[in-house]
């Protein structure tokens, strides 16, 4: 299906997708959505609803065409699920996130106040360059920080560059310019006993799964951010699972053959955060209502991003 119609007016969009199987009982509010939201972004969501074609050589391709039965109100009730969904994540992801910035620059911290510009309190593998590189990954990491630093427009960037103007940002105020992207590599780049030390304030987890965690929920803080489809989408960094009874409320991922890479391992890495940096959290339930209303349409349901049977009983999620 071709996605990018701007050759086409809305009224024709509209009828392209009634050509093809898509069932639009209100044309006038139909295309308020395609003049509103957009026929690409909506096309996210009506892929599941695409019937699979078969081809020449016996194989099967998704086609153009809708499942019998598909309605506009089944991909614009998907839509507004999903715009809720994304804010539930983000609402968790920035806990974790701050939590994250703040066990980072108190490790830091307790060597130099500028240890996360020193080579020798980081892990070798990001500080060295790799072979036919230049630069390491710590170094591009600190023209990064720095740019930030001289752009911000924050009040304590700007109080710190007229107090200090010939003075680099100790780590507890640097840290407070990294979101998740830079505040992951600078995770993954520290040395194994900080890691060691970070994971205490985590219920013992181990670095390599910190590590992996914080780098899969950076990858859906992204989907949240830039609005994009969250709902079912695969995740682009899979988090690590760990070992059967390392942590037992997780266990239940390693029974299904790929369970990592749907978006229901990023809730359950969110919700194991949650209960150690805020065990009072009542972000389970939140999510758990939400979850109760999943549009009932034909094609799509909620295992499809993962969700076992029975999922909100779980211990993970009591």
């Amino acid at each position: 299906m071709t996605y990018n119609k701007p050759h086409l007016t809305v009224p024709q969009q509209r009828a392209l997708l009634e050509s093809r199987g898509l069932l639009i009982a209100d044309t006038a509010k139909a295309e308020e959505y395609l003049r509103r939201i957009g026929y690409y972004r909506l096309s996210a969501y009506w892929y599941p609803f695409r019937k699979l074609e078969k081809q020449a050589d016996g194989s099967h391709k998704l086609g153009d065409h809708f499942k019998d039965g598909t309605d506009f109100s089944h991909v614009t009730d998907l839509y507004a699920f999903d715009k809720t969904l994304r804010l539930l994540a983000l609402d968790a992801l920035e806990r974790i996130e701050v939590s994250i910035r703040t066990e980072v620059a108190l490790c830091l911290g307790s060597h130099d106040p500028t240890g996360h510009r020193d080579p020798k309190k980081l892990d070798r593998r990001f500080t060295t360059p790799g072979a036919g590189f230049q630069n390491s990954k710590h170094g591009g990491w600190l023209k990064q920080l720095d740019d930030r630093a001289a752009s911000s427009k924050e009040e304590f960037a700007n109080h710190f560059r007229s107090k200090y103007p010939n003075s680099h940002m100790p780590i507890w105020i640097a840290v407070e310019l990294l979101d998740f992207g830079p505040l992951s590599h600078l995770l993954a780049g520290m040395r194994y006993a900080d890691l060691q030390t970070i994971s205490k304030s985590y219920g013992g987890l181990q670095p390599h799964l910190i590590k992996s965690w914080i780098r899969a929920l950076c990858g859906v803080r992204n989907v949240c951010a830039h609005h994009s489809r969250l709902w079912n989408k695969p995740l682009v960094d899979q988090p690590a699972l760990p070992r059967q009874g390392e942590v037992p409320e997780l266990d239940h991922l390693a029974h299904t053959p790929g369970a990592n890479r749907r978006i229901y391992a990023a809730f359950s890495v969110m919700q194991t955060f949650l209960k150690l940096v805020n065990p009072r959290t009542k972000w389970a339930e939140r999510l758990k209502a939400h979850m109760a209303t999943f549009p009932v349409a034909p094609n799509v349901t909620i295992s499809d991003a993962g969700f076992p049977a029975n999922w909100e009983q779980l211990p993970l999620w009591k």
